[in-house]
Order: structure tokens, then C-alpha cells, then sequence
């Protein structure tokens, strides 16, 4: 192990490359980060991602990724644990918050950390469990559920955009098209009623968004993407549901789903309202 070094803290944004290392610290805590998900990250706001070093070696990291004008959000706040308890954390952060602007900032918060940011002026507005498991094979193709390269892509920006504060339109065409995830849409009468990606990642599959009108196409959907998952080798799925959609919790229990750990989903200001009765899954707990 490094010996924590006493000198200065000097952050300064992250290169792709330099994500390759923080995803190793996210696996490291426990958070199974997926395996290619940093250029998706990027693709939404490349000077969004953040490094702090001592002595010219990474001690800390942390993104606070801008979408419009109005809404940002952060995420991989990590500080090595030999480097802890120095405030490196607390300078990474306010650093990278500059970066936000005037911007209403969200955040997926542990609980170790919801009081400290509380004190930086977040507020609670509800909570998350990551649910985990091995949901049964669908026997065949489910049906409605088509790969998302069969849609229209205005007409999936467009549903994407119903559950999300912002519009994301980079970070969209980028993660449905990263080699290893599978987008899968669930089409009723000619239109989206929902999509969901699944990719591979440290240890069970993610699956991140899950966006439905009802809880039958959330299933449809769900049972398709952990079909999904098993081409890549992978049996068991994790999926972060939102108890702001209490159906989602249900379905998880269906599918035999258990819950693990939660974080609360916390925000700096108003943001844009989101269908919240569609959103099954969370995209990433990284960038929301």
C-alpha cells in the first residue's frame, strides 16, 4: 500500500485513459461498475471528469457531468482510503462543482455520505435499492421486444427524454451503441412503450435504464435483457429500481430479484419533472 503523501492536492480533468483507473476504484468499493461504460460518460461532457493527485499520483476522482443549461450531475466520488481523512475529497469536490455553474446538480448518495450532502445544500428526494439475481430464460423471443437498431431514434430520444431531467441525445446514441450492451425496445402498436439496456460489467450484468408505461412491458423487458445477459455469460442481473415507482420494487420481488444496498437520490434545486411512473431502472448510478 501508498503511504499517504502530505503534499498538495492538484485536480485537474480526467482523460479517457485516466477512467480505465477510477472504474478500477469503483470496483474496488463494491459499486460494479460496467466494463465499457467510460465512452458514453465522456460522450455527454468530456471536461465533466475530474482526477486529484499528490506528488503526480491519482488520489481521488469524481464527474459532475453537465446536460443543458439547467441540470448537471455527479458522480464517482472516490477518494483512495490510504489518502483519506487529508480533505482531498473536499477540494476534489468543490472543484468539480465549479464546473456545474448555476446548474441544479442530482447525485445517487451512499449513506455514509447523505450528511455531507446535506451540508453542501442537497436535499433528499427519494430513494434507490439495487436489486440482484438470476431472473429465469425467457424459452424463446419475448414478445414486442425488438433490439433497438428496429426503432426510430427520434421516437426513443424522445421516450428517453420523458424519464430523464434533460435531454441527452450524446450519451444516448453512444450507450445504446457501445459494443457488449444490448438495447432492447418494447414496441406496442407501432410505438415504444419502453426500452432497457443490459451490459456487462465487474461482476452481475446492469441493467440501466429500464423505462416502461406499465409494469407488463417493464417485464417483458426485463425478462428479455437477463435472456440478454446470458449471451455475454452472465446469469445474474442488477438492475437500480427507485421506490418513487413503487411497481418497480414489485416486479423486482416477482422476478426474485433481492435487494442489496440503497443510496438516495438528492438534488441541489428544481429540476425538470420526469414520467416517474415509467422509470423501473435507473440508467447508471454514476451519471443518473
Amino acid at each position: 500500500m501508498t503511504s499517504a503523501s502530505t503534499g498538495p492536492l492538484s485536480v485537474a480533468p480526467a482523460t479517457l485513459r485516466d477512467w480505465d483507473l477510477v472504474r478500477s476504484w469503483a470496483a474496488e468499493e463494491g459499486w460494479n461498475p460496467g466494463l465499457a461504460d467510460a465512452p458514453a460518460f465522456f460522450a455527454q461532457d468530456p471536461g465533466g471528469f475530474f482526477l486529484g493527485r499528490v506528488d503526480g499520483e491519482p488520489v481521488s476522482a469524481i464527474s459532475v457531468v453537465n446536460y443543458d443549461e439547467a441540470y448537471a450531475f455527479l458522480g464517482f466520488y472516490l477518494v483512495r482510503p490510504e489518502f483519506r481523512g487529508l480533505g482531498h475529497g473536499l477540494t476534489t469536490w468543490r472543484t468539480a462543482l465549479a464546473h456545474a455553474g448555476g446548474r441544479s446538480v442530482g447525485l445517487d448518495g451512499v449513506p455514509a455520505q447523505q450528511d455531507n450532502y446535506r451540508r453542501s445544500g442537497f436535499t433528499t428526494a427519494y430513494r434507490t435499492a439495487r436489486y440482484v439475481g438470476e431472473v429465469p430464460a425467457p424459452d424463446g423471443p419475448v414478445a414486442g421486444v425488438v433490439g433497438a437498431e428496429l426503432v426510430d431514434p427520434a421516437a426513443l430520444a424522445a421516450y428517453d427524454a420523458s424519464c430523464h431531467h434533460a435531454d441527452r441525445p450524446r450519451f444516448l446514441s453512444a450507450w445504446l451503441g457501445t459494443p457488449g450492451h444490448r438495447a432492447l425496445v418494447r414496441v406496442v402498436e407501432g410505438r415504444p412503450t419502453g426500452y432497457g439496456v443490459v451490459r456487462p460489467a465487474q461482476d452481475e450484468a446492469r441493467v440501466g435504464p429500464l423505462f416502461a408505461d406499465t409494469a407488463a412491458d417493464a417485464a417483458a423487458l426485463l425478462d428479455a435483457l437477463a435472456g440478454a445477459a446470458r449471451d455475454f455469460g452472465s446469469d445474474r442481473i442488477a438492475v437500480d429500481m427507485p421506490e418513487a415507482n413503487p411497481a418497480a420494487a414489485r416486479l423486482a420481488l416477482e422476478r426474485g430479484l433481492e435487494p442489496t444496498f440503497e443510496t438516495a437520490r438528492m438534488y441541489t434545486g428544481p429540476v425538470r419533472p420526469v414520467a416517474r411512473e415509467r422509470v423501473f431502472g435507473v440508467t447508471t448510478l454514476e451519471l443518473g
